[in-house]
């Protein structure tokens, strides 16, 4: 009875959130796309209606809910389903610490039940995967591809997974601009995630932090908090600010390539009058004013004479800040026009204090206790988590890699960082489990993910990160990281590992050494697939120079290569039908062969036709080659964002050094269960149907996935091996 309350109890919640919070209006905001007032007084009442009505009709509910289900029930194989979801975690990795014994609890749970890797997506890239994960298709039935595509209509970059767009009209009042409506921020992800359809059949499902649920989707029954993809409160991934009272400069080898000048932050000297040091704090642009100037929050340092330490005074509100410690989460308010701000929460780090101040400041997240734009379902969800467990990070890529990777902060601060993400994960997790009795629970650690593309040049002695960088003092960083997590799931298996219960860990994808890069755009300059104008060798980010007229080929993200079609790229060159298969095939053939001059092997293991391998009805838009480089070679992060750079191989010397954007079959992810399967190769895409089954619900014709809980049955649509470019055309 507890659960089928749950979101009434989250409902009530509202009501105390606008007693006790802001009599100003909040200002609801979309990334560049303007704003839309909510008044205290109607978010008051509606909250009161929305209870007393749900009240009222409790009663009905309970009965239709309890006719509506028993056949559910009665078909239901358990009572609770729990998939903790680990992102990245490595099956060798994992068997390799199991037989030294430093993960005695997942030794134990595949003893008692399953280990086996999980085959991933194609590509394997976590918003792929995961979609997939929640679907039960692939990316030719979800559209999901990559972090990032082009527009057709312009080459330039846009994200995969949300379109966000401005609400259309203003009305001009003096210097500001009144937006008429909210702007539209509408997932781009297709297909439909398993826990609606559980919803639709008055399954109960918590939803916490899955990679890419934002916007957050209504589903009837359930609970979800957004995950990866949620943008800072500035509209990008991640955005942070690192003050300083000496320019640092930044290497040339651990930039370059990026080609935005200040790729994931910005660097600001600051001016140090005695012991006071004075800044501003640049937040989101101000779409109520002509010109979108953006807002700040100014903020003083005062420098404690020890040396230790400073006392922070920003907003009003003073802070004590210890070096090298991350502050609590502070909330910065930006005023857009009177009566109307947006809030955001951030952390400071002391990073020096002497002979110079280094103060690093987090991106701006998203307040989840007065969210500036929904990040849950429902909207007062995040509210409700924030009232009970405190402030949390919001952000879906909220470990700072980049700052890490420009050298802002160092491998400690970053771990902090990360640690301190993963503890509010945790406490996630414990109040889903105590709250969900019965249904459908999942929970996702960014933790594991972040620390591999971190610290795994730590694992290999000559990898080019290595240079001019600590080898030692992290160097067990993975390995403490895998401790930790078997000791999450040692106390995880106490609270739910029972008869009634079908408790599943897994990984959406594994992890390999990330040590070279190649710029896919300086090959096919040299092969003569794309042409610069004018003579240019090379071009900087999102195309620089390119002839769009003579070139047949084009690269950007991290997977795929896209042909200039007719009729699909507003410069298209390459006809549909037999020119465009033909060069399909001869390019997978010129890639295959592709050679590393300095190593003299291989980089690339396969091609892939994207719309025969994941063939459906969003492969149209997709990249139409799909790259399936060999371990230790990725995309190079020129490439990344549509540079073409003079050398076609380069060493990677970030702090990122670890990566899966690799032929998948080569770093397939974890599955762990306290159940027995009927298979050896489990498939991202059978944890959909598999819950479905579990709980008694029909499994849609169009997944491809099949239950792992069933007698083995005949082969699903799913492809059992990635098709080479040249079969499949």
């Amino acid at each position: 009875m507890r659960d089928r309350y749950r979101i009434r109890t989250i409902q009530a919640g509202v009501i105390a959130l606008v007693l006790f919070g802001s009599t100003e209006a909040s200002a609801y905001i979309g990334p560049g796309a303007g704003m839309a007032f909510v008044g205290s007084f109607m978010v008051l009442l509606g909250a009161f209606v929305a209870v007393f009505a749900a009240l009222a009709i409790m009663p009905i509910r309970v009965a239709w809910r309890s006719f509506a289900t028993r056949k559910t029930r009665a078909r239901a194989k358990i009572k609770r389903a729990v998939i903790v979801g680990m992102d990245g975690m490595d099956p060798e990795l994992c068997q390799r610490f199991m037989a030294e014994g430093k993960m005695p609890n997942f030794s134990a749970l595949a003893a008692d039940g399953t280990f086996c890797p999980l085959d991933t997506s194609t590509p394997s890239m976590s918003p792929v995967a995961w979609s997939s994960f929640m679907t039960g298709v692939d990316p030719g039935r979800h559209g999901i591809f990559d972090f990032i595509t082009r527009d057709p209509c312009t080459y330039l970059p846009m994200l995969s997974s949300t379109f966000i767009g401005g609400s259309g009209r203003t009305l001009k009042l003096g210097k500001y601009l009144i937006p008429l409506g909210k702007p539209v921020i509408r997932m781009l992800r297709k297909s439909k995630p398993f826990w609606k359809i559980l919803g639709d059949n008055w399954i109960f499902s918590s939803i916490i932090r899955v990679p890419i649920t934002f916007p957050p989707e209504k589903f009837k029954n359930g609970v979800l908090l957004s995950g990866m993809c949620v943008p800072d409160l500035k509209g990008t991934q991640g955005s942070f600010s690192f003050f300083t009272t000496k320019l640092r400069g930044r290497l040339e080898d651990e930039t370059a390539g990026m080609g935005a000048e200040n790729a994931g932050g910005v660097e600001v000297l600051v001016k140090r009058e005695g012991n006071v040091i004075r800044g501003e704090i640049e937040g989101p642009a101000n779409s109520m004013i002509e010109g979108n100037p953006p807002m700040t929050a100014p903020w003083s340092l005062t420098m404690h004479a020890d040396k230790q330490g400073a006392t922070l005074e920003v907003n009003g509100e003073t802070h004590e800040l210890k070096l090298r410690e991350y502050s609590p989460w502070v909330k910065l308010e930006f005023k857009a026009m009177p009566m109307v701000k947006v809030s955001g929460i951030v952390r400071f780090y002391l990073q020096q204090a002497d002979p110079e101040v280094e103060l690093y400041v987090t991106p701006i997240q998203i307040d989840p206790d007065n969210p500036a734009m929904p990040i849950s379902e429902p909207a007062v969800y995040s509210v409700y988590l924030a009232k009970l467990l405190g402030p949390y990070a919001t952000l879906g890529l909220a470990e700072d890699t980049w700052a890490l990777n420009e050298r802002h902060i160092d491998e400690e601060a970053f771990l902090k960082q990360a640690w301190l993400h993963y503890e509010e994960r945790e406490k996630m997790l414990w109040e889903t489990i105590d709250k969900t009795r019965r249904g459908f629970v999942t929970v996702v650690f960014d933790t594991t993910d972040r620390i591999q593309h971190m610290f795994f040049r730590y694992l290999d002695p000559n990898h080019p990160a290595n240079k001019g960088k600590d080898v030692e003092k992290h160097k067990n960083a993975i390995e403490e990281l895998y401790m930790r997590m078997d000791n999450l799931l040692g106390r995880l298996r106490k609270k739910a590992d029972d008869d009634d219960t079908v408790l599943i860990v897994m990984s959406d994808h594994g992890f390999k050494q990330f040590q070279r890069g190649v710029n896919l755009n300086a090959w096919l300059r040299d092969e003569g697939y794309l042409v610069l104008k004018d003579g240019h060798r090379t071009g900087g980010d999102w195309f620089e120079h390119v002839d769009w007229s003579k070139t047949k080929a084009f690269t950007m993200g991290l997977t795929g290569l896209f042909l200039n079609r007719k009729g699909r790229e507003t410069g298209g060159i390459v006809e549909e039908g037999e020119e465009l298969q033909a060069l399909k095939v001869e390019m997978a053939e010129k890639l295959r062969k592709l050679q590393d001059p300095d190593r003299n092997c291989s980089a690339i293991r396969e091609v892939f036709d994207a719309t025969k391998h994941v063939a459906g009805p969003y492969t149209y838009e997709a990249p139409d080659l799909l790259i399936g480089y060999e371990a230790g070679y990725r995309h190079s992060w020129d490439c990344a964002v549509g540079c073409t750079s003079e050398n076609v191989f380069s060493d990677n010397t970030k702090s990122w050094s670890g990566d899966h954007c690799m032929d998948p079959r080569i770093v397939p992810g974890i599955f762990f269960c306290n159940r027995k399967i009927n298979t050896e190769t489990p498939n991202i895409l059978d944890l959909a149907p598999s819950m479905l089954k579990l709980f008694g619900v029909p499994v849609p014709s169009y997944m491809q996935g099949k239950s792992l809980f069933e007698p083995a049955s005949a082969p699903s649509s799913r492809p059992s091996e990635p098709v080479p470019a040249e079969v499949a055309s």
